[in-house]
């Protein structure tokens, strides 16, 4: 399609009200819309928050009323075309007279994708698709992953030594206490993963070691509360742990132990147990995928320990890693982030931060949004 300064700029203030939905439209995906008028005017603004049930196009399109006749609407993802919730946003904007609609991504879902802009160009709209993809693509990458799939987009979060270490040899750490290996400013950022997440995932070996909360505290509103799932195959959770103690419905435990009393006592205390089939005498990874997906679960971060890290990878069910690399040296006899890897992982696309000191490795393992044949046509003119 063919970009220009005023599209782009318009584009850019959408994807700045969709990232305002982040935590708060989840099972939905973040979307933003600016609606101009006629002579390219601001007219109207929304973006989408679950509770408040209206899409970003309908929260615009209100905003703007009359004004929104023969004028533009930008929007970060293709406007759907069906009934849900809410009704289809292409019969909302048809309604209102809109004379172009500019789309940054197709809808990820394979059985309306492109469905939505055909509608629009059907009614003799204007359209384009493809401006800032990358940006709105990569807003709801859990989206994405989640509606094809009905798993949630797995975010494997490590921070580590410069030697790949997690944690200092065995007995140079006092269980229950955490040991950092990353500065204030990393651990900082990890909380907001969290909260762009809607679960976070842990192994028993973690909970035993660290004692984590494993909470969302960024401060920042969200939805619902941050789901912490544990796999811990023999219910070996301590009573007393940190997560035990405040759980309030929010702790999910996989187990494959079928000790009623210990699952009673758990559960007396407000914490979820689901019983699993045994895989190899462990939690099976993809069926609690499967079971999160279930839950409308978009975006799993996993903060785990060696064996969970290798299987993840292993398994390839790792969408996005996020290490988090501390520049000391703890040797070879200190706890390391993975052990027993068959096959290489190729970070080829990896995109570098800072925080103080540490430095952040983010690369895209797997597309969520594969296949692109997805994407349909790029642009189209009446």
């Amino acid at each position: 399609m063919t970009t220009n300064e005023h599209d782009l700029r318009w584009m850019q203030r959408a994807l700045e009200l969709a990232r305002r939905g982040i935590a708060l439209a989840s099972p939905n995906p973040a979307v933003g819309c600016v609606v101009l008028d006629r002579d390219g005017r601001l007219a109207g603004e929304g973006w989408h928050e679950y509770d408040r049930k209206d899409h970003a196009e309908v929260a615009a399109l209100k905003a703007a009323k009359e004004r929104a006749r023969g004028g533009t609407a930008y929007i970060t993802l293709e406007p759907c075309n069906h009934t849900g919730r809410t009704g289809p946003c292409t019969e909302a904007l048809i309604a209102a007279g809109v004379r172009r609609v500019v789309a940054a991504t197709a809808d990820p879902n394979p059985n309306v994708a492109g469905h939505g802009m055909d509608r629009l160009r059907a009614a003799g709209i204007e359209t384009a698709l493809g401006l800032c993809e990358d940006e709105a693509r990569r807003l709801n990458e859990g989206f994405a992953r989640w509606i094809q799939s009905k798993r949630p987009l797995v975010l494997m979060k490590v921070a580590m030594t410069l030697d790949g270490r997690i944690a200092p040899p065995p007995g140079k750490h006092i269980a229950g206490e955490p040991y950092w290996i990353t500065s204030e400013t990393a651990r900082a950022h990890v909380q907001t993963l969290r909260w762009q997440a809607d679960a976070a995932l842990t192994g028993i070996d973690t909970v035993i070691a660290d004692d984590p909360l494993l909470t969302d505290r960024s401060g920042l509103p969200r939805r619902r509360p941050l789901l912490r799932v544990i796999l811990d195959s023999a219910l070996r959770i301590p009573l007393d742990s940190k997560m035990v103690n405040t759980a309030q419905h929010d702790v999910l435990i996989f187990t494959i132990s079928t000790d009623e009393k210990r699952i009673a006592e758990l559960r007396s205390r407000s914490v979820r147990v689901e019983i699993l089939p045994a895989e190899a005498g462990r939690v099976p990874l993809e069926l609690v995928l499967d079971r999160l997906g279930a839950e409308g679960i978009l975006t799993l971060l996993t903060e785990t320990g060696t064996r969970l890290n290798t299987a993840l990878l292993a398994g390839n069910l790792v969408d996005r890693a996020h290490f988090f690399i501390s520049p000391q040296i703890m040797g070879s006899d200190a706890v390391p982030a993975f052990k027993g890897m068959t096959n290489s992982i190729n970070l080829a696309t990896a995109e570098v931060e800072r925080y103080g000191n540490d430095l952040g490795l983010i690369s895209l393992l797997r597309d969520p949004w594969a296949p692109e044949s997805l994407a349909g046509e790029r642009s189209s003119n009446p």
